[in-house]
């Protein structure tokens, strides 16, 4: 009895141990199946907010353009970004991408054979690592792509359908529509997702698809009730002194700690009276610096609009961005600096308007350091105070923040502590001398990651400018963190006091560091005292250029500076079918453009044998009125006279475009003309008309070169279907931007 039991439960022990081991070879089996995607496949034509894909050999080539380093604006190349950031080599393999917010600056770079390129600012990232799963996510099989609906998987990814062929309203279903009007819609609200560093832990939640947005939520943080915290910097630099001369040298008075208690307890009354009156100012954003920081040690992000191809909220990448969003840490810009006015926000007590003919956000970075010396620094207060005087400060006009800088820079006050001249002037007299050496180029990088927020105050439609105040020469570089600044929107004005003398020069560290620093090298950006004393000469002076928002030429990007014209070829060929098709051309270039009075105007020009203005640049001033009145162009019918639309174009909208703006005119026909376009073409490159040509079908090449502006290869684009216009919409705005950033800077 006892062995029939025994080999009856040996038996049911044998069958038990098969089944499970069969059972893992099937588990085994299940294998992640990942698509292939094609070299030129771009990060934002692929919906999915995370997925895994395989890229084919030979993508390593400069036509598939990348812009970034570590996070890449959405239109880079997947495979080609993968190289660059040596993922993969140009033998192809896998790659894991995570959709995340836009950035507010591109840093281009050579790395591993391929070059990157610079872009102001785009409306989504993206960061690759190696392609292999994480733990606790599902990967999807099959690409969603945004031009159509979910794509079978094939050797080669299905080409998208065009998106849109008939003129269809704002708030159509279609996925692309969708993610521009949330785009729009997100240049208003304040974000509050981060953008993750490539090591950040996000959900382990299975990532699906969507084709549908959400507004994020926005969470401003609450003001601390606890005592104001003193000025916090990073660790004292080494002293050079062979580096910088003193003068009269002493320390400088500090505030006793009661002082400091009875003042911060006097801000949180004020704050909590006075919550109201908090004005964020913002408006659309320009091209500002790479602002989407955490904060060391604080919950509180503080990042720029993004636009379109958000990741929905309810996406996983989404969720975890907004989890972690709430988590102390640091992003890739971090510094570890912290302005104490973050953290104890003092209300505007009195609002002036302020001189609205001078709307720019200012940051003084005042020189703290021991070269200067109790009596010059007490000048440089008084100057600081006139400037505000003559500015005119106001919630209307400009608005004033000072950092001082000595070994290490910290916030006096940011842009939105004080609403007017009086109450600003009152505040610059009782800032304490820091003390250390003048590291300018320290202070700078500061500014440019930490000043110009949301938070601070920033408004978004008004130029960032900082001016430097030297005493002498700076003890570091100054060169790299300029140009950082500068590519990110900040126009940098220097205010040097007695320069060093011949004897001196040996002891500077950087030579030219002026000319290294400014947007230009005209003098219009530099002023050299040479004396303290004779300080109050240039305040009148510096007021002047600061207000001349015409000539701030470290605002101006390739979306927010120019005047673009369309002329439209509306013939008998065209049709109307096709010309709606056109239209939507139009419209989806028009829309990735920040649109306003001060920013990119739009006009429009339709022809046949004759010629039609449809609206002119100083018409509609906002975006959403431009898209208005292009759907409301009807079609004409006609012949095709293309150079006498080109010498109309010139004449009607060109002529009265602005002096700061890039004339650019963008000519889409679809046959041979019946005039000469090459004299017409040329009179307008000579204008300093950028002519952009595109043509469809019976389109005649050699006339499309001689309208494109040189090198024709990079303005002339030819289709043989008006369904595939849309192909150049990403094209087009690259071309445009790329030319623009790499003009000469002085």
């Amino acid at each position: 009895m006892r062995a029939t039991v025994i080999a009856t439960f040996f038996g049911v022990f044998l069958t038990c141990t098969y089944t499970a081991k069969e059972a893992t070879k099937k588990t085994k089996k299940a294998k992640l199946y990942v698509p292939q995607i094609d070299c030129d496949v771009k990060a934002g034509k692929i919906i999915n907010p995370e997925f895994i894909a395989k890229c084919p050999p030979g993508c390593q080539d400069v036509k598939h353009r990348v812009y970034g380093t570590d996070i890449y604006a959405s239109f880079s190349s997947v495979c080609n970004a993968a190289i660059h950031s040596g993922i993969i080599d140009n033998t192809g393999g896998k790659v894991l991408v995570q959709k995340v917010a836009g950035h507010s600056g591109y840093r281009g770079s050579f790395s591993n054979g391929v070059r990157s390129l610079s872009l102001p600012r785009w409306r989504e990232s993206f960061l690759v690592s190696e392609g292999k799963p994480r733990k606790g996510v599902t990967y999807p099989s099959t690409l969603e792509y945004s031009s159509s609906k979910s794509t079978a998987v094939k050797s080669e990814p299905k080409k998208p359908e065009q998106d849109l062929k008939g003129m269809k309203s704002a708030d159509t279903s279609n996925t692309s529509e969708k993610a521009s009007d949330q785009g729009d819609t997100a240049r208003k609200e304040r974000q509050t997702t981060p953008v993750p560093t490539p090591g950040t832990e996000m959900a382990t939640t299975t990532p699906t698809a969507t084709t549908t947005t959400t507004e994020p939520s926005t969470t401003v943080p609450q003001p601390t009730t606890a005592p104001a915290a003193p000025r916090t910097t990073a660790a004292p630099a080494k002293a050079r002194p062979g580096l910088h001369r003193g003068r009269d040298m002493g320390s400088s008075s500090v505030h006793p700690a009661y002082a400091s208690v009875v003042a911060a307890a006097a801000r949180q009354v004020q704050a909590a009276q006075g919550r109201g009156q908090n004005t964020a100012f913002r408006g659309t954003s320009t091209s500002a610096s790479n602002r989407n920081i955490l904060l060391h040690n604080t919950g509180a992000q503080h990042q720029e609009p993004v636009a379109t191809f958000q990741s929905a909220a309810s996406s996983p990448v989404h969720l975890a961005m907004e989890i972690d969003s709430w988590k102390p840490g640091l992003s890739l810009f971090d510094t570890g600096f912290r302005s104490k006015e973050e953290f104890n926000p003092k209300p505007l007590e009195s609002i002036s308007q302020g001189n609205q003919n001078c709307k720019v956000d200012l940051s003084f970075l005042m020189d703290g350091s021991w070269s200067i010396g109790k009596r010059r620094f007490q000048l440089q207060k008084r100057f600081l105070g006139n400037v505000a005087q003559a500015l005119g400060i106001g919630s209307a006009g400009p608005l004033m923040g000072i950092v001082q800088y000595g070994d290490d820079p910290s916030t006096e006050f940011n842009l939105k502590t004080y609403a007017n001249s009086k109450d600003l002037r009152n505040a610059i007299e009782k800032i304490q001398q820091k003390g250390g050496l003048s590291n300018v180029g320290k202070a700078l990088s500061f500014v440019n990651k930490n000043f110009f927020l949301d938070a601070n105050g920033n408004r978004g439609g008004a130029p960032n400018v900082v001016v430097v105040m030297v005493d002498g020469w700076p003890t570091d570089r100054v060169e790299e963190a300029s140009r950082l600044a500068r590519e990110s929107g900040i126009n940098i004005f220097f205010v040097t006091v007695e320069a060093a003398a011949q004897s001196e020069k040996q002891n500077v560290v950087e030579p030219n560091f002026v000319d290294k620093a400014v947007c230009r090298t005209s003098g219009f950006y530099s002023i050299n005292v040479p004396s303290w004393f004779s300080l109050h000469k240039v305040v009148q002076p510096l007021v002047k250029r600061v207000c001349d928002t015409e000539r701030l030429a470290c605002s101006k990007t390739c979306l927010n500076a120019a005047d673009i014209g369309f002329v439209i070829d509306g013939s008998s060929s065209v049709g109307t079918g096709n010309f709606r098709t056109v239209l939507q051309f139009v419209a989806n270039i028009s829309k990735e453009f920040e649109i306003s009075d001060t920013d990119t105007r739009i006009g429009a020009v339709q022809y046949t044998y004759e010629q039609r203005l449809e609206f002119s640049f100083d018409k509609y001033s906002t975006k959403q009125d431009v898209l208005n009145a292009i759907k409301r162009i009807s079609y004409w019918s006609g012949g095709t006279s293309t150079g006498a639309a080109i010498s109309y174009a010139s004449e009607q909208l060109f002529s009265k475009s602005k002096p700061n703006k890039r004339k650019i005119m963008i000519l889409i026909t679809d046959g041979r003309s019946y005039d000469d376009v090459s004299v017409p073409a040329m009179a307008a490159h000579q204008n300093g008309v950028i002519a952009y040509s595109i043509g469809v079908a019976w389109a005649a090449p050699d006339e499309l070169e001689a309208i494109a502006s040189d090198p024709a290869k990079e303005h002339s684009f030819f289709v043989d279907d008006f369904d595939n216009l849309y192909r150049y919409v990403n094209q087009l705005i690259q071309n445009i931007c790329t030319e623009f950033n790499s003009q000469p800077r002085n």
